[in-house]
C-alpha cells in the first residue's frame, strides 16, 4: 500500500523486549496471554513517543480500557528471544481508537505475531466520552 501525497506516514514505535524464561511454558515457548502484555508495552511506548503517557492521561480525567483484543501466533518465540513490538495507532470512531502490532524476532526478521487492540475512551466515572481534540491530533 502507497502513502498518499501530502499525508503523513503512520507514527510507529518499535521497543524492543527479551523473553524470560518465566514467560515460557513447558514446551519452552513464550505463553500466548504474554502477547497481549508485549502490546501494551509497544501501546504504552507509542503514547510515550507522542509526549503523553497513560498516566498524564488518567491524570486529565481519561482511560482507555481495551474492549477488543485479537492476536495471530505465526511462529514461537522461546527463551531470549529478543523481540521488536511494532506499534501503529489509528483513529476507529470518534470515542473509539486501535493500535495495530506487530512482533518481530530480532535474530532473523520473522514475524513471530500480529494483533490488534481496539480501546474506548471513558471519564473517571467510566462513562464513555468522545476522544479529545489533543488525543485525535496523535493520530493524524
Amino acid at each position: 500500500m502507497t502513502q498518499a501525497a501530502g499525508v503523513p506516514p503512520p507514527r510507529v514505535t518499535c521497543p524492543t523486549i527479551r523473553v524470560r524464561y518465566a514467560e515460557t511454558d513447558r514446551m519452552g515457548v513464550a505463553y500466548y496471554a504474554n502477547y497481549l502484555v508485549w502490546f501494551e508495552v509497544g501501546r504504552a511506548e507509542w503514547l510515550r513517543d507522542t509526549g503523553w503517557t497513560y498516566r498524564a492521561m488518567e491524570d486529565e480525567g481519561l482511560a482507555l480500557p481495551v474492549i477488543e483484543s485479537h492476536c495471530v501466533y505465526r511462529l514461537g518465540a522461546t527463551y531470549d528471544d529478543e523481540l521488536e513490538i511494532r506499534t501503529t495507532g489509528r483513529l476507529v470512531s470518534p470515542a473509539r481508537l486501535g493500535f495495530d502490532y506487530e512482533v518481530v524476532r530480532r535474530s532473523d526478521g520473522a514475524v513471530v505475531a500480529t494483533g490488534y487492540t481496539v480501546h474506548a475512551t471513558v471519564d473517571r466515572a467510566g462513562r464513555a466520552v468522545r476522544l479529545p481534540a489533543r488525543v485525535k491530533e496523535l493520530f493524524s
